[in-house]
């Protein structure tokens, strides 16, 4: 796939401003508002689009004390359409394979992906294949992927399995690929960060820290806050923190070591689904991420991301295991002084609380191998009488 460059922009951060007021087809979506930066010569005909992005930055007492910041953020992507960020960079790859004509779009997945992919091609009125590791996705899901009609294949294997798959099958099948391969992706990806500085006045936080798997997202944002710089809309790029999951975290092995090639985890594990990836495909590209953002790439435990996980939740806000890697990281940060306690901090929640169900129900319940849960709250069953119900309560 060829690199997206960024041409001639004549538009304004004034311009978007009130173009986010207006709301009118195709800038209500928090992706096509910023449509010079992400795709300007789209047309308007072909875009497919769900008004996908526009989410919220949600801040609480409960959440900054348990990092050690005081000024902390998370940015929701769980309110995209399907319930993960993965519907900012579909917007613009399905719109692209309607521009080009594509009868089969596919990838390969871990789950949040082929539930974007499904939608949008279905909304397109595309065929949709989707690869995913057979047992290693969760439920909510593969439900998804199934309901909007895509063809989903189980492969025997691991998501990197899938991936390679994928790709022999589209070349002789003529599907049109939309992992974070593909330019596009990355493209629509780049919104998070354009609307997370439109949000905060075009004046960033000192750090922004985001879940690292496939390392699209991670990707996206280097490359964004480097055009915003170039453009003259940012003065200074915040610093970039990838988290990975110590059971799949070859991103962060290589960064540790200083070394300029990537060396697989061949078995990746971890409970955090949506980066349990061993060999991720846009590891180059992050790591020019780091390098233009000073940033850090830090691995917290299964045990740290359920626990980070479970203050999230229990403050109204909710997220998917791999979401809450953010939180996990970023108090892992603070505690070896890497970040400041003073310092503006966001954090990158990239699903939905209903995507993987079942590891939250296990977690308070404490039926999870390995993990020691740090904030349970189990249901309590009782007798179907006043004087037991009372007794349970006032316990």
């Amino acid at each position: 796939m060829l690199e997206v460059h960024l041409g001639e922009v004549d538009i304004s951060p004034k311009e978007l401003d009130k173009r986010a007021a207006a709301r009118e087809f195709p800038y209500d979506s928090g992706v096509w508002l910023f449509k010079e930066l992400i795709h300007e010569s789209m047309p308007s005909k072909c875009i497919v689009s769900r008004r996908e992005g526009n989410t919220k930055l949600y801040s609480h007492k409960r959440v900054s004390e348990f990092a050690g910041i005081r000024e902390l953020y998370l940015k929701h992507e769980g309110e995209n359409p399907t319930g993960s960020f993965k519907d900012r960079g579909m917007t613009v790859g399905v719109s692209e394979a309607v521009r080009l004509k594509a009868k089969i779009v596919c990838c390969a997945s871990t789950g949040n992906t082929s539930a974007s992919l499904a939608s949008y091609a279905a909304l397109a009125g595309l065929k949709a294949v989707v690869f995913i590791p057979s047992g290693e996705i969760a439920y909510g899901k593969l439900a998804q992927s199934i309901a909007y009609g895509a063809k989903v294949v189980q492969i025997k294997g691991n998501f990197d399995d899938s991936m390679r798959l994928i790709q022999e099958a589209a070349a002789h099948l003529n599907m049109y690929i939309l992992n974070s391969v593909n330019p596009w992706r990355i493209e629509g990806q780049k919104a998070i960060t354009f609307e997370l500085m439109q949000q905060m006045g075009w004046d960033g936080p000192d750090w922004i820290a985001l879940p690292a798997g496939n390392l699209g997202n991670t990707s996206a944002m280097g490359k964004a806050f480097s055009e915003l710089k170039e453009l003259g809309f940012i003065e200074k790029i915040p610093r970039i923190a990838a988290i990975q999951s110590e059971g799949a975290n070859p991103f962060y092995l290589m960064w540790k070591a200083g070394a300029s090639e990537l060396v697989r985890v061949k078995h990746p594990d971890t409970i955090a689904s949506a980066i349990k990836i061993g060999n991720p495909v846009s590891w180059k590209k992050a790591l020019k991420a780091m390098k233009i953002s000073n940033g850090v790439v830090e691995q917290v435990s299964d045990n740290q991301i359920l626990d980070a996980k479970a203050i999230i939740d229990a403050s109204g806000i909710g997220c998917e295991p791999a979401s809450a890697a953010s939180l996990a990281g970023v108090k892992k940060l603070r505690e070896k002084g890497v970040i400041k306690a003073g310092q503006k901090v966001v954090c990158i929640l990239t699903g939905n609380i209903l995507k993987d169900p079942n590891t939250t129900v296990s977690y308070h319940t404490n039926k999870l191998d390995s993990i020691k849960p740090s904030y349970m709250n189990p249901p309590v069953e009782v007798d179907g009488n006043l004087d037991a119900i009372m007794k349970a309560l006032k316990a």
